[in-house]
């Protein structure tokens, strides 16, 4: 059973904010792999309210490198259309190992980065690589256009600072932010597939003849909100790739996660999760860059 009441298809910024001018209440609708499910369920805000299709607004739909070499994702881009396109694959290929693993491919077909990010789940997979890789998302207003550090952008479970008549158009990740970076994103779920991550675990490391240089460890599910191990990474920095070292960091993670029990899995093997998967990424995404170098 659905409560809408209207829908509207816009096929420009300004016909989104004119409508909004007019429904404030009213949500918008790329993929609908989230917002029909709410609406179907008649969940708090979507009851009696209007859809506002955004499908044909083209801005949306972009994927490039500007000019100071930043990959600009438009929101509307589909989980597929992500996973296989060339620009992803050359600067921030953790991004599409990440997005590969998001339901089947019907919900990949049709979802969207932006839905994945507004929804604010901290299970969702395309987050804790966005949060490694410090993308900044590009959010319009009728009046103007701010660009905010996705780590202030999730407020907590389900909550994200989106207010009505905001939009988020783009979604874009610097080139200091992947340049020499290598990584490895792990899920871990009760199915290998069409499931939703117990734990996730994004990873970036820049390496030199065997010391890290940096490092980046984001988990997803180990807090109310995706959280970067800040104390982890930096710990880190300097340290030579062995395998003490390794487990180091992982239990350095500790610190920082904030691990629950549910139903999907204990406090306990979270903990062990986010001691195990740090290293086990950092030595996969050496090893994959290593095979790609001897390809080539």
């Amino acid at each position: 059973m659905y409560a809408i009441t209207g829908y509207h298809e816009a096929t420009t910024l300004s016909e989104v904010f004119a409508i909004t001018a007019e429904k404030p209440d009213a949500r918008l609708v790329a993929g609908g792999t989230d917002v029909l499910v709410k609406a179907r369920e008649l969940k708090k805000g979507y009851v009696d309210c209007d859809l506002i299709g955004i499908t044909r607004i083209p801005e949306l739909q972009e994927i490039y490198l500007d000019e100071e070499e930043t990959v600009v994702i438009g929101a509307m881009n589909t989980f597929t259309t992500i996973e296989h396109h060339p620009i992803i694959q050359q600067y921030v290929p953790l991004l599409g190992e990440a997005v590969a693993l998001v339901g089947g491919p019907q919900t990949r077909n049709v979802g969207t980065i932006g839905g994945n990010v507004c929804n604010g789940a901290t299970s969702a997979d395309s987050a804790p690589t966005l949060f490694a890789y410090n993308a900044l998302l590009e959010i319009h207003t009728a009046t103007g256009v701010k660009n905010v550090p996705i780590a202030d952008f999730y407020k907590g479970a389900g909550w994200v600072d989106l207010a009505p008549g905001e939009i988020l158009v783009k979604i874009k990740i610097r080139r200091q932010d992947y340049q020499g970076y290598v990584g490895h994103y792990t899920k871990f779920a009760q199915r290998q597939a069409l499931d939703i991550a117990n734990l996730s675990c994004a990873t970036l490391v820049k390496e030199s003849s065997g010391v890290m240089e940096d490092l980046r460890i984001c988990f997803g599910v180990a807090a109310p909100t995706p959280i970067r191990m800040t104390k982890a990474e930096e710990f880190a920095k300097g340290l030579p790739i062995t395998d003490d070292n390794l487990k180091a960091i992982g239990k350095k993670c500790l610190e920082d996660a904030k691990t629950r029990d549910s139903w999907r899995a204990s406090k306990e093997y979270r903990d062990h999760l986010v001691k195990l998967l740090p290293g086990r990424n950092i030595v996969e995404a050496l090893k994959a860059s290593a095979h790609q170098k001897e390809a080539n």
